[in-house]
């Protein structure tokens, strides 16, 4: 066997054990996940996924990578620069399931805690430098616009209150968008 086709096979076992992984930590969150029943979604043997991963928290960081794709709040206009946020953010939630899995599992687990602060620092503070009047307040915002994202989040996808369940994603930015303009571009 060539060496090519073996990283090609090893390349579609990690991509098949992750597809897994994101699916079963979405459906069973963090805790009830387990690698043997990850192992069994992905048709290999759980000694596989600890070959490639070590253990479920290393699984879990490989499966929690995420682009939010933040929009450039540069190219959005100011007027509308929180409506528009919500609506991305509640897209993003909308079609990709493992979001509110890795939310679910930082309510309980240090390490996805801490990967969720680490999405946050890495795409949400530096989007928020460059739409706020002052880059070096862009953490403490990014800080309080990730309380409203979350806790919308949180209400809308984990807890599903109805009236937040119940709401278009119109709706809601209407309602949130102001707050998080506030938090933007307002005066600190």
């Amino acid at each position: 066997m060539t060496a090519p086709s073996r990283a090609r096979r090893s390349d579609t076992t990690r991509e098949a054990i992750l597809r897994a992984a994101r699916e079963r930590f979405a459906a069973d969150g963090y805790d009830r996940a387990t690698i043997r029943a990850i192992a069994a979604d992905a048709g290999i043997d759980p000694a596989m996924v600890m070959r490639y991963y070590g253990n479920k928290e290393k699984l879990f960081a490989a499966a929690a990578e995420f682009d939010l794709h933040l929009p450039d709040a540069r190219q959005l206009p100011r007027e509308n620069l929180g409506e528009a946020l919500v609506r991305h953010f509640l897209h993003r939630w909308e079609v990709d399931d493992s979001l509110a899995a890795l939310l679910r599992a930082a309510v309980t687990n240090n390490a996805a805690a801490e990967r969720m602060r680490q999405i946050f620092a890495t795409q949400v503070t530096p989007a928020v430098a460059a739409g706020c009047p002052d880059p070096a307040q862009a953490g403490r915002r990014a800080g309080l616009i990730a309380t409203q994202i979350l806790g919308l989040a949180l209400c809308r996808y984990v807890v599903q209150l109805p009236p937040v369940v119940a709401m278009t994603p119109d709706e809601l930015a209407a309602q949130v968008g102001p707050t998080l303009d506030r938090y933007l571009t307002g005066a600190d």
